[in-house]
This record gives C-alpha cells, sequence and structure tokens, in this order.
C-alpha cells in the first residue's frame, strides 16, 4: 500500500518556476504547505539517472533530506520519435545553462530532416519523498505533434511546439487550466494523488 501525505510542508523540488507554479496549481485543493527548493536555498543534485523515474527519485530524495519533511519532484521531458527519444531526459539541458528553450526548440527543429516523423511525447515522472529514503513515484505521458514555427507565449519549455493529439492548438496557446486536464504531468500528478493524498 502506498504511503499517505499526512499535510503539512512539502517541497517541490525544482528551480524552475514555470514547473513549480504548475505543481503549485495542482496542489491547491490538497494540504500542502508549499515551499520551493530555490526559496529553501537547496542546491540542485546532479541528475545521473539514466530514466525519467531515475531523476525523479534522485531529485526528491535529496530535497527531502535537505529539507527535513517531504518533497515532490517531477523528471520530464520531450521524446521526439524522429531523434529517437531525444531529447529524453536531457530536454532541459538541451536549453543550456540559461533554459534558453527558443534555442532548444530551434535545435529539435534544425536536427528533423525534411518530411521527417513529427510525432512526439511529453513524459512526466513525479516522486514523492520522505527524508526516510521512502518514494512513491507514478508516469503519466501525452503524445502529440511537433510544429514549427512554435505558437503561444503561455506555459514553458517545449509548450509552444507540441500539440496534444486531438487539438488543433499547442500547449504553449492553451489556458493553463485545459493545459492542466490533459498534460503528461497531470497524467502522473492524478495517479500520485489518488495513491497518496487526501482533499484538504
Amino acid at each position: 500500500m502506498a504511503r499517505r501525505f499526512g499535510g503539512g510542508r512539502l517541497v517541490i523540488a525544482s528551480h524552475n518556476a514555470g514547473k513549480v507554479r504548475e505543481i503549485a496549481d495542482l496542489l491547491k485543493p490538497y494540504d500542502a504547505q508549499i515551499v520551493s527548493a530555490a526559496e529553501l536555498g537547496l542546491a540542485e543534485p546532479e541528475e545521473t539517472g539514466t530514466t525519467f523515474i531515475a531523476n525523479a527519485e534522485l531529485k526528491a530524495l535529496a530535497a527531502a533530506r535537505a529539507a527535513g519533511f517531504p518533497a515532490l519532484a517531477d523528471d520530464s521531458g520531450l521524446a521526439v520519435k524522429a531523434l529517437d527519444g531525444q531529447p529524453g531526459i536531457h530536454s532541459a539541458r538541451w536549453a543550456g545553462p540559461a533554459r534558453d528553450f527558443a534555442a532548444a526548440m530551434e535545435r529539435i527543429e534544425h536536427a528533423l530532416v525534411p518530411d521527417a516523423d513529427r510525432r512526439a511525447r511529453f513524459v512526466s515522472a513525479l516522486t514523492l519523498a520522505w527524508p526516510d529514503g521512502h518514494c512513491e513515484t507514478r508516469e503519466g505521458q501525452v503524445t502529440g505533434t511537433l510544429v514549427w514555427p512554435p505558437r503561444g507565449g503561455n506555459g514553458f519549455g517545449y509548450d509552444p511546439m507540441f500539440r496534444p493529439d486531438g487539438l488543433e492548438i499547442t500547449f504553449g496557446e492553451m489556458a493553463p487550466n485545459d493545459k492542466h486536464a490533459i498534460s503528461h504531468r497531470a497524467n502522473a500528478f492524478r495517479k500520485l494523488i489518488e495513491a497518496c493524498f487526501d482533499d484538504a
């Protein structure tokens, strides 16, 4: 049986303001007092895992042990079929130290040969970890097609070039609540909430 989150302080183990904001929005109905790793001055651990799940667990455990209370970490990225799943777990690294996702999107576009398969999927692994080392992890994904040029100023990361299946707009063009209803992170989040959280 999964361990339940008992309420109180919860650190979001990320220095990505967009990701923290999105996770905090998803957590609003639950009894969690959100603080980010950046607000606590926690160092970002080196992501040495070879899967989204391994990196999510690594980040959540590091934050939980440093903060002394539970932590929630996400490791997510864009996997492009024609690029053998790249950038995948290296999605943030493709944006460089300055987190320049406009450049990262351009890098993907340039890597796609003419008439390449533009199918892609966003993957998210979410881990809830406690200072004693216990982890609960769930994974979600959403499939779609890459568009060019990027469209929309909402969301973050690769959202402006990703059009989810069944829709004509990109994540970058969607209202936050609409994206939360179908995103990879929301899919993983629903699984984690069901297993570990109670309504406030």
